[in-house]
């Protein structure tokens, strides 16, 4: 799996993430969703890795990605960001993900 970070994307992570020593994870949120295969990817601000996490290497900052929610991303994905919606986009070389992904701090949150 290859994951880009647009300049601008960076920017905003730059930005919007203001907890130190966190990491970011790409979520497939499946809660309230109804199923498993009806999930939405969400960016996360994490300080640490769940057990089911992987380091996907990218252009900038590494993403943690759940390696059983894999299946559900394409191979080749970037992560960009629009300054219209103030939102996330992750999208791939055959489809948009998600055009809206939010940036959730989950830091201290249970």
């Amino acid at each position: 799996m290859n994951i880009t970070i647009t300049d601008r994307a960076n920017q905003a992570l730059e930005e919007l993430n203001t907890v130190e020593n966190s990491l970011l994870k790409l979520k497939y949120e499946t809660e309230g969703c109804g199923c498993v295969v009806s999930g939405v990817n969400e960016l996360w601000v994490v300080t640490a890795p769940d057990v089911d996490d992987i380091f996907i290497e990218t252009n900038g900052t590494p993403i943690l990605v759940e390696r059983s929610k894999r299946v559900f991303l394409d191979e080749a994905l970037t992560v960009d960001y629009s300054d219209v919606t103030q939102m996330f986009m992750l999208k791939s070389p055959n489809q948009i993900l998600n055009p809206r992904m939010r940036l959730l701090n989950k830091v201290n949150v249970r």
